[in-house]
């Protein structure tokens, strides 16, 4: 046995992070055990464990997900943990010693915000100051924030790896310090601290299509402390005070979405060194910071350079431009080696697509996403310093030295979140679709998560917040990332009567309350205060996020309630402004925003939804009245929307594929009339030959409402499209990221508009839990989150010869996966980890005919062997029950019979009127299959698509033909 990825409010060893208290976690593994028998805590003030302050002892009742640490937290401390398991075989280990430090936790500043003289506000400053140190130093740390961005150095030498701090916030509610480990940078004797200031999200231009400028900040300023504590025990604290000097620092301009001009001749060598004289700096002033909140202990995960990766080509285009193209959508920027003569400007132009072979970028809007360097005359390599690009492709501009790949390396920036999930399947198309999507969570899970990483919005839009956690979660371990972004969402919510915005932080430049400047109370945007939470506490299952978010989850419905009730109390949400099924294509503007199903419909859905996770919450927190209230509230609604939307035999009054698909999500009907939900749902998606219309608020349950209900096979036929619109018709035109829009761009190539088009968009990437959940089969369970108890449950489809996934959960590592053997049998893979279980369903099989159950309980279920699986690896393999080698016949779509050339020769053959058809003579769209005419009986109908035809010889004929079926 062994312990790993022990984490402190699921991070490891955190400096300076806001806790109430202290949740430790851990995970066990590599133990022939299946259950904990027990387990102990052990924290104490120092790495040789000997000052103990807390010992839980061996108790059982212990959870490696979550154990809150009842000690009494003071500032500055840094407090060391272990933990020993034991396993019910005998076996027993104990951690390595972790740690977690805490920062200033509410006490005084010493230090004061400082801003430059200066009279122009816009230009960047150097800031420094000079110090000594008498003595042998024993620890330092820094505790720092600046406005916009700032980065610190000591000594000459840049502190932390951690890119564009103090982040995105509510600046005007909280302020986030970071704290830093300085203690090898200060020296004894002559010492010098300093830090770069830029624009970034407080203060330049930043907000939807950059109309807002300094929205919450008009100056660069900078709080700096640090907190000496020498050999005998006493503290030297060095603050920003007006004792610090500034003068003009390289950076011309920069901006978030404009991006940096960088100019090296006017760098002052050694800035933050001793050797520097600053005799002829400027005097700095102090800043009042009115316009900010509180600074308080950071919450947000560091933003790094995660990786770097290689250019794939450089292309000199029809147009003459020299282009890099770095063979993948990536966030982040270009690091370069400059070696140009002194004075040259050198420029990169960053776009996501060629257009005819030649660089684009009108997709970005206002957004310039350039970035300018001056060359000194030295070679050296150079990175931006204070923004970002959403890119592929960066045309190359003022070089005259000739380059090559070997002077270009992308590097990749994104929150430091630890990747636990991965699909591989037979695929290559559905490998690079996942890839995609999870390209797209990187680029756009910065510190919030937005809704695009490239253009001039770059926000965190609620909506795709809302519709992608589920597939977040399972990628990556989102915990304290969604932690952080939920106290913005619920720091903006206070102030506007427990409605919540669309976008999290609000950015506008007039922020005073008088001028509403929050907008929002949508459904499924604003539905991210409950739906986020719930996710996070299914997946990890640590309820600290749930108290943390439980007055803003509540304030959220209550808010939905009062609306209600302000109109009538009829339990539905019928007024108000909607988003609606966002960018679906049946909405009545052909290529228009707004999709087609009925906003009261949905409005009322997710109401209906956050009052039933409300409810669900308040039972785990122990809130009982809550919970029954909000419960009932839940059932009402439900009711009301039966009566308001749908007959009593279940059928719709909103004839759209996404108000069928809420239906059956949401739990909107009684479950005798499911059935009947999905038989409607499955003719609609017929009626348009098996290709969606979904939007926003339809597409991420879609197939999960069609594989949850009984119909994998409609799903895995949606799935598996390849033409406009669908999943894989992105990945056939060379997407190496999600789009925002199904037809972001044409089968010629050409994009499809610049108004609002992102090539990497992840909110459709929410089809990846589908993936997860459903073709592979991992499920978490409520009564048992983080999964200490799951579900695996594998789809398996003719289209595919295996699929696996591969998730590192909070219990330990899930493997689910299925392989059709050569010899037609099937073969299903699981691992369940120590101290969890699992309920597996086996498909399309005969509990008599199964290899692998041996000493297992197992029974026949339907046409399914349930069995349960404690801790450990299993193999089963059996001939399935139903046959899953696809072949085509009558029932196949008359479309695809028609692209395949063996099967339309049968077709003009058999059938010569069809292709008259199929050309559109007739005026009217093609059946889904050929079995749809037979089923309608209309003689007419046969006669004139088809003429006589033996059907019976057509159909055996059809199936002769062999399936062609990609692998890898």
């Amino acid at each position: 046995m062994k312990i790993t990825s022990c984490k402190t409010n699921h991070m490891v060893n955190p400096l300076g992070y806001g806790m109430k208290h202290a949740t430790v976690s851990w995970i066990a593994e590599d133990t022939v055990s299946k259950k904990q028998d027990g387990a102990q805590v052990v924290v104490a003030r120092d790495a040789g464990m000997k000052e103990v302050l807390y010992d839980s002892g061996k108790s059982t009742g212990l959870s490696n997900l979550a154990v809150d640490l009842p000690i009494e937290l003071a500032p500055y401390t840094r407090y060391y943990w272990t933990v020993k398991v034991w396993g019910d075989a005998g076996d027993e280990a104990t951690s390595e010693v972790n740690w977690f430090e805490t920062g200033k936790r509410g006490d005084g500043w010493q230090a004061k915000w400082i801003t430059p003289v200066w009279e122009d506000k816009n230009r960047h400053p150097y800031m420094r100051k000079a110090f000594s140190i008498n003595g042998k130093v024993k620890s330092a740390r820094a505790y720092v924030t600046g406005m916009g961005l700032y980065e610190l150095e000591i000594n000459g030498a840049r502190i932390g790896e951690e890119r564009l701090t103090p982040y995105c916030n509510t600046y005007d509610q909280w302020v986030q310090y970071q704290a830093y480990d300085v203690t090898e940078a200060i020296k004894e004797g002559g010492n010098v601290v300093g830090a770069m200031l830029g624009n970034g999200w407080a203060k330049g231009p930043f907000g939807t299509f950059g109309e807002a400028n300094h929205p919450y900040c008009h100056v660069f300023a900078l709080l700096c402390e640090l907190r000496i504590t020498m050999e005998d025990g006493s503290v030297q604290v060095i603050g920003t005070d007006t004792d610090w000097k500034c003068a003009p620092s390289p950076i011309i301009e920069d901006s978030i979405y404009d991006g940096e001009v960088y100019d090296a001749e006017k760098e002052i060598p050694g800035w933050s060194t001793v050797g520097c004289d600053d005799a002829g700096w400027d005097k700095v002033t102090e800043y009042d910071a009115k316009e900010l909140g509180k600074v308080v202990d950071r919450l947000s995960v560091p933003v790094l350079v995660k990786e770097t990766i290689k250019p794939a080509e450089l292309i000199r285009t029809p147009a003459g431009e020299l282009v890099l193209d770095m063979g993948q959508n990536m966030v982040g920027w270009l690091r370069i080696k400059a070696r140009e003569k002194k004075g040259t400007r050198i420029k990169l132009s960053h776009g996501e697509v060629l257009q005819e072979d030649n660089f684009y970028r009108d997709n970005l809007r206002t957004a310039k996403a350039e970035y300018h360097y001056i060359c000194d005359g030295t070679e050296r390599t150079v990175e931006p310093h204070f923004t970002f690009y959403g890119f592929r492709y960066a045309k190359l501009e003022g070089f005259t030295e000739p380059v090559s790949l070997d002077d270009f390396v992308g590097c990749v920036v994104y929150s430091d979140l630890e990747t636990t999930g991965h699909i591989e399947t037979s695929d290559p198309l559905v490998n690079r679709l996942f890839l995609n999507a999870m390209w797209g969570q990187k680029g756009n899970f910065l510190d919030v998560p937005t809704d695009c990483p490239q253009r001039d919005e770059r926000m965190g839009w609620t909506g795709d917040t809302e519709v992608f956690a589920g597939t977040a979660s399972f990628n990556m371990d989102t915990y304290a990332f969604y932690t952080k972004f939920m106290q913005d969402l619920y720091e903006e919510q206070k102030l506007v009567d427990g409605m919540v915005a669309s976008t999290i932080p609000t950015f506008t430049t007039n922020r005073s309350p008088e001028s509403g400047f929050i907008t929002g109370g949508a459904c499924a945007w604003s539905d991210c205060a409950t739906v986020v939470p719930w996710e996070v506490y299914l997946h990890f299952g640590d309820k600290t996020i749930l108290e943390r978010q439980y007055a803003s989850m509540k304030g959220w419905v209550d808010w939905i309630r009062r609306k209600d009730e302000a109109t009538g109390n009829r339990k539905l949400w019928l007024e108000g402004f909607q988003f609606g099924d966002w960018l679906a294509l049946d909405g009545p503007v052909p290529g228009g925003v707004m999709g087609g199903t009925d906003n009261g419909l949905l409005a009322s859905a997710y109401y209906r939804l956050s009052t039933n996770i409300l409810s669900k919450t308040a039972q785990v927190l122990g809130f009982t009245e809550d919970a029954k209230f909000y419960g009932e509230l839940s059932e009402q609604i439900k009711k009301a929307i039966q009566d308001e939307f749908f007959s009593k035999n279940g059928r719709s009054t909103v004839l759209t594929q996404t108000a069928h698909v809420v239906a059956l999500q949401f739990d909107l009907v009684e479950p005798e009339v499911k059935d009947r939900v999905v038989r409607d749902l499955r003719a609609l998606l017929r009626k348009n030959n098996m290709h969606l219309k979904t939007g926003f608020i339809g597409t991420p349950y879609l197939c999960r409402s069609l594989s949850d209900h009984g119909d994998s096979e409609s799903a895995y036929q949606l799935f598996f499209q390849e033409d406009y619109p669908s999943w894989l018709y992105e990945v056939l035109m060379g997407a190496t990221t999600i789009w925002e829009r199904w037809n972001s761009i044409l089968p010629d190539g050409k994009i499809s508009g610049t108004e609002m088009n992102s090539l990497n968009h992840y909110a459709y990437g929410s089809i990846v839990e589908w993936m997860y959940r459903n073709m592979c089969g991992i499920n978490p369970l409520e009564e048992a989150p983080g999964f200490k108890k799951f579900l695996l449950k594998p789809e398996v489809y003719g289209k595919l010869y295996h699929a696996n996934a591969r998730v590192k959960s909070a219990m330990g590592v899930i493997e689910s996966g299925w392989k059709r053997e050569e010899d037609g049998t099937l073969t299903i893979k699981a691992v369940v980890p120590f101290d969890s279980e699992a309920t597996a369903y086996l498909p399309a099989c005969d509990l008599n005919s199964v290899k692998g159950l041996e000493g297992l309980k197992a029974e026949q279920a339907g046409d399914k062997v349930k069995v349960h699986l404690a801790a450990g690896s299993y193999v089963f393999n059996y001939l399935p029950t139903k046959k899953y080698d696809l072949e085509y016949n009558l029932d196949s779509p008359i479309r695809e019979l028609l692209t395949v050339p063996e099967t339309k020769e049968i077709l003009m053959e058999m059938a010569p009127k069809l292709n008259a058809s199929a050309e559109g003579n007739m005026g009217m769209e093609l059946p889904y299959s050929i079995t749809d005419v037979l089923k309608a009986a209309d003689p007419f109908m046969l006669m004139r698509m088809f003429g006589k035809v033996d059907f019976e010889a057509l159909n055996e004929r059809l199936k002769a033909v062999p399936v062609k079926v990609r692998r890898m």
